[in-house]
């Protein structure tokens, strides 16, 4: 069977969508900040304390804001601000096409691919994190789409990030913008043309040190590369080719006692590379099936996941070098359990893998033991944001909207369910005492 089949009829990541010990090197992060996909330090967890735990329509919400358009990015936070992006279709254009694909090199439409013969306004919002109020909203790139978008996800699929200083948002080919916090532009830059099956653009920016990093994997894996730009300038500083057919990962940043590494998922690679010049440092046989969930790690092992067409979840070692398949620095394989859009989280001693029907299975993050199988929450449901973590609770914010509190630890345990009463696809982010819910057509913030 060839790679390329492995590639299968599948829904996008959309949101593409954790350990002591971990450090994020972005740069310095409050604790009452969310500047990226999956918060400070990209592992969905916050350390604050007195966080809400129960919310409804007409509790605890502090306030709702509309946005326009559809999104499946996160909010981010920094400090007063709240930032979002957003795509806004319009009417059709004729002769408006997708961009070409070949499947088995035989021309490929993917069935629920739609979008390219529209056009679409590319929006970056910022509001005021206290009132909700919009303060500024920038069109970052109008026209039609190079590729198409699966219909059940957005190009505003990447959650954007931020430094403090500029707000960086990127939209796959149409390019990365990036925004002081006032709105004004400071620059954009296009990388290239991204193909992605007809099925759009997931993952996320990473920000090192002076760097905005890319993941750029695209149809067959022929022109495949990941690039870092300057965060001042957009200008290229290094660029990689990966010979990685598709994915929807966003990587991960993480520091060994040594060094620092950034570790990718793919289908055909799992690759660390040197943050700062993109040089390879490791690799291990890749996931052999969609890579749409992220990495998540610790300051000794990284754990990689995919849940379609096989379902894999393993730990590998960090601060090594070369080729690690097979290898004692596989510490340990789990072959069941895993998801297909949502990022598993790894939490204190403990990894937690979710199917995406919300099934949970609780692994000891060391050994791999199976500590519980078939946690189950309470009523059917469909998941696609990935879950996040505060003072011992799991959050699994489900498609309706609804958010189960499962309690954090050996033994599976729901604690209660909250809902903002509408569809809900993006992740949450935690900042200042409060918890930001992207739902289909309102930016919610809760707080006691």
């Amino acid at each position: 069977m060839k790679l390329t089949r492995r590639i299968t009829f599948a829904l996008i990541a959309v949101i593409a969508l954790t350990g002591a010990g971990l450090s994020f090197l972005a740069g310095k992060a409050s604790a009452g900040n969310w500047p990226q996909w999956r918060g400070p330090d990209g592992s969905g967890i916050s350390n604050e304390k007195n966080l809400p735990s129960e919310w409804a329509p007409d509790k605890n919400i502090k306030w709702k804001t509309a946005i326009d358009g559809r999104s499946h990015s996160s909010p981010i936070v920094w400090g007063n601000r709240v930032f979002l992006t957003t795509a806004v279709e319009g009417a059709e254009v004729p002769g408006a096409k997708a961009a070409k694909h070949l499947f088995d090199n035989k021309d490929f439409v993917h069935p629920d691919a739609i979008g390219a013969n529209r056009k679409h306004t590319f929006k970056v919002l910022c509001l005021d994190r206290d009132t909700g109020k919009i303060l500024w909203q920038a069109t970052a790139w109008e026209g039609t789409p190079y590729d198409d978008r699966h219909r059940k996800s957005s190009y505003a699929a990447s959650t954007p990030a931020t430094d403090g200083k500029l707000v960086y948002a990127y939209f796959g080919t149409e390019g990365m913008y990036a925004y002081d916090f006032k709105g004004k532009l400071a620059w954009k830059a296009q990388v290239g043309n991204i193909a992605t099956l007809g099925l759009g653009t997931a993952t996320s920016p990473i920000l090192y040190e002076n760097l905005v990093i890319l993941q750029c994997d695209e149809d067959n894996g022929v022109a495949s590369f990941i690039v870092a730009l300057d965060k001042k300038t957009g200008k290229e500083v290094w660029r990689v080719p990966r010979k990685i057919q598709v994915s929807w990962s966003t990587p991960m940043l993480v520091r060994t006692s040594s060094r620092a590494e950034l570790i990718t998922a793919g289908t055909e690679a799992i690759i660390a590379y040197d943050p700062a010049t993109g040089k390879e440092l490791w690799r291990h046989k890749g996931l052999e099936s969609n890579s749409i969930p992220s990495p998540v790690a610790n300051n000794e092992m990284a754990y990689l996941s995919a849940g379609y067409p096989a379902k894999i979840a393993f730990a590998v070692r960090l601060g090594q070098n070369g080729d690690l398949t097979g290898t004692p620095n596989v510490l340990w394989k789990y072959e069941k359990g895993t998801a297909y859009v949502p990022s598993p989280i790894l939490y204190g001693d403990y990894l937690y893998l979710t199917t995406d029907r919300g099934i949970l299975t609780c692994i000891d993050a060391k050994t791999g033991q199976v500590k519980y199988e078939g946690g189950r929450v309470p009523i059917p449901a469909t998941f696609t944001a990935s879950p996040v973590a505060y003072e011992g609770k799991i959050l699994m914010t489900s498609e309706d909207g609804d958010t189960f509190m499962v309690k954090a630890g050996p033994k599976h345990e729901i604690l209660g369910t909250n809902s903002v009463g509408e569809p809900v696809y993006a992740s949450p982010a935690i900042a200042d005492g409060r918890i930001f819910i992207r739902g289909e057509k309102n930016l919610y913030c809760i707080g006691t």
